[in-house]
């Protein structure tokens, strides 16, 4: 309607027209503003193929590695967080905004269907991967994610510094990369298990944990000095599927070795019964 008085000419229109267009113009102008351009560009894949957990043969984690307790605010080591017992190590960003709230919340889920005690049984550790982010960041992480009451399964959140940091990471394998331009980091959605000696146990999603399979795998971390004789015996017919992440029966293979098993056997009686036949016809 406008540009049809515009077009008829005429002072008025000829001005809306020309303040349409400026409009317009700025509006152009403010979205090839925010259009990405080289010089803001995100990571690239080189930069995203560096993050990745590949621990090297016999990994451990430096257990003297100093850090800040979050919510004491005093100095820590890994020594003292993890306390003789086995470590679900989780490395995140306290001021994340993608997959580390899920990460948390599902693996403190995990841990209570464990059955297991906090405390006693296993040691919950999370590790700031941003020195910017101190311990008033990592305690809002927790209250957002777990609520701010006191739980079990709340984990001991440590704050480090970037040497500290890049000193645990490096032994871990564990490969991840700051983007300056969106201030975040590229991360891997891993835990890490830890023995109560610091080595590496297993690399776990900790979007895909189950308390069954955690259970089993904090056992096997502390080398069998939790858990009941039924865990045990269950370590010794389920597998670590090391594709999927999580504890699998293997009973195809144990089905597999008892058919062989019985093959063999009834072999050796036919054979025993045929030399028996033949002992008694001479």
């Amino acid at each position: 309607m406008g540009f049809g008085r515009a077009m008829r000419g005429g002072r008025q229109g000829w001005a809306a027209t020309a303040l349409a267009g400026a409009l317009a113009g700025a509006l152009l102008g403010a979205l090839a503003g925010l259009s990405p351009t080289p010089a803001a560009a995100r990571l690239v894949q080189a930069d995203l193929a560096r993050v990745a957990v590949a621990p090297p043969p016999g990994a451990r984690a430096r257990l003297d590695l100093a850090f800040t307790d979050a919510d004491e605010e005093r100095s820590t080591t890994l020594a003292e967080a993890a306390g003789g017992r086995p470590v679900l190590l989780l490395p995140v960003d306290y001021s994340c905004g993608n997959v580390c709230d899920p990460m948390l919340s599902l693996s403190a889920a995990a841990l209570q269907a464990t059955g297991l005690a906090a405390g006693r049984d296993y040691a919950f550790v999370l590790v700031g991967l941003d020195p910017r982010d101190d311990a008033a960041a990592a305690r809002r992480m927790l209250s957002e994610t777990l609520g701010p009451a006191p739980s079990p399964t709340r984990p001991q959140a440590l704050v480090g510094s970037t040497d500290t940091v890049a000193a645990l990471t490096g032994a871990l394998g564990y490969g991840f990369v700051p983007d300056p331009n969106t201030d975040s980091i590229a991360h891997p959605a891993a835990a890490i298990l830890l023995t109560p000696e610091g080595r590496v146990a297993r690399v776990l999603s900790p979007l895909a944990l189950n308390g069954r399979d955690l259970r089993l795998a904090l056992i096997e971390a502390g080398e069998g000095r939790t858990g009941t004789l039924g865990d045990r015996l269950a370590l010794l017919c389920y597998g670590f599927d090391a594709a999927t992440g999580v504890y699998t029966p293997l009973v195809r293979r144990i089905l597999a070795v008892a058919g062989a098993a019985t093959v063999l056997g009834i072999a050796l009686l036919v054979l025993l019964l045929a030399r028996a036949g033949r002992v008694r016809t001479t």
